[in-house]
């Protein structure tokens, strides 16, 4: 497995792009309509931000999420981009964007590639047009295939595909099928994962209204199945929803669970730097007037002690399947008085069969995987 950084100082850029051109049924992330006005205005906002950021790190990782980037067009991404690297003291090592398939021309993709992109990551879900549609999803499997292969020939170093299992109406074989068909395109990396019915979404409300359902049992076999079928074509589970060829795990991903340090840009963006946690509003006005007054907002502000760090960097890395090593990490939390009452409920899980030790070391077992969350949230209560 790759280090996590190229040095201790390194840190991650995400880039928010709040604009999407509609809101998929399962969606809870900030979002607008791209109005030429608000994405000038948001390119303006960003220049301001990309400024704000420290002189004296070294950024490794940059990942621009949303929102739909890809919606912006080809002169605003080269905008965007140009403005980012100018602040930067080399090219990043990895740098991802998403795509919409219906988002992906080749224009944009010329641009992308010219300014380093090193991965492009598509949202496909599903290649069933009946799924698509129950999910919101503006695009259809033709536009799949025609995403696909502009991404192909331009040539990106990396490339992962998003699926999204336990839809409602989706059976195993559709399941199956879905991913046979997404290894069969070939990405170096996939990503999986289990439908969330997110408050203040549509499927939200189809939930409350009884229209839809959650089905526990079934949302295991979909795991199960789906970490089995991924590996037999070629895909290593490396965390609970990701598989990867060799050397194409997600760095700034990885970075972020291992409670390393990164700067969120963007409104909504989330950033973990200089001992705290905070976001940018969720709301691209108050954002934007805030970058236009020189203020750096922050909402959810949470002070980060040693305690808290050590908690969370064991839950994070329980997740991936290389698992943790605890003597390790309380060196990098030196402070954190917690180490033993953690020991003490790794102890139980052991016993209880969720979890394999080796001195410091814990990683899950196949039955921990399938009960990640619910491990979580007893580490959290320690």
């Amino acid at each position: 497995m790759m280090r996590a950084s190229t040095t201790p100082l390194a840190i991650g850029i995400y880039c928010h792009v709040p604009f999407c051109a509609s809101t998929c049924d399962f969606c809870a992330f900030y979002q607008e309509k791209p109005r030429r006005g608000d994405l000038d205005r948001y390119l303006d906002g960003m220049d301001l931000e990309f400024a704000q950021l420290p002189d004296n790190r070294v950024v490794d990782t940059v990942f621009w999420g949303g929102g739909t980037p890809g919606l912006l067009g080809a002169k605003d991404l080269e905008r965007l981009g140009s403005s980012l690297l100018k602040r930067l003291k080399q090219p990043p090592l990895e740098w991802t964007i998403e795509m919409a398939p219906s988002t992906v021309k080749a224009d944009k993709l010329e641009v992308l590639r010219g300014l380093g992109v090193t991965r492009i990551s598509m949202g496909v879900q599903s290649f069933n047009s009946t799924l698509l549609e129950s999910l919101g999803r503006l695009h259809n499997p033709k536009q799949i295939y025609t995403a696909w292969e502009r991404v192909q020939a331009a040539g990106f170093p990396q490339t992962n595909l998003d699926l999204m299992f336990a839809i409602p109406g989706q059976s195993i074989e559709q399941w199956e099928a879905d991913i046979r068909e997404a290894a069969r395109l070939g990405p170096s990396h996939l990503s999986t994962y289990c439908l969330t019915f997110e408050e203040d979404t549509v499927l939200y409300v189809k939930l409350s209204q009884g229209k839809v359902s959650i089905d526990e049992e079934k949302e295991l076999r979909f795991y199960e199945r789906g970490w089995q079928l991924l590996g037999e074509l070629g895909y290593a589970q490396y965390e609970i929803s990701n598989f990867a060829q060799q050397d194409a795990e997600c760095r700034h991903n990885m970075n972020t669970w291992r409670m390393h340090e990164w700067i969120g840009c963007g409104p909504s963006a989330a950033s973990q730097f200089g001992g705290e946690r905070y976001q940018r509003p969720a709301n691209l006005d108050e954002w934007c007037t805030a970058m236009e007054r020189g203020q750096a907002p922050k909402t959810e502000r949470v002070e980060l002690d040693h305690d808290l760090l050590l908690t969370d960097a064991v839950i994070f890395g329980l997740r991936m399947n290389q698992g943790i090593d605890l003597q390790e990490i309380q060196q990098r939390f030196t402070a954190a008085s917690n180490r033993s009452a953690l020991e003490a409920k790794l102890k139980v899980f052991e016993a209880e069969g969720l979890l394999q030790a080796l001195g410091s070391y814990y990683c899950l077992t196949h039955r921990g995987r399938l009960v990640c969350d619910a491990v979580g949230s007893a580490l959290l209560e320690v």
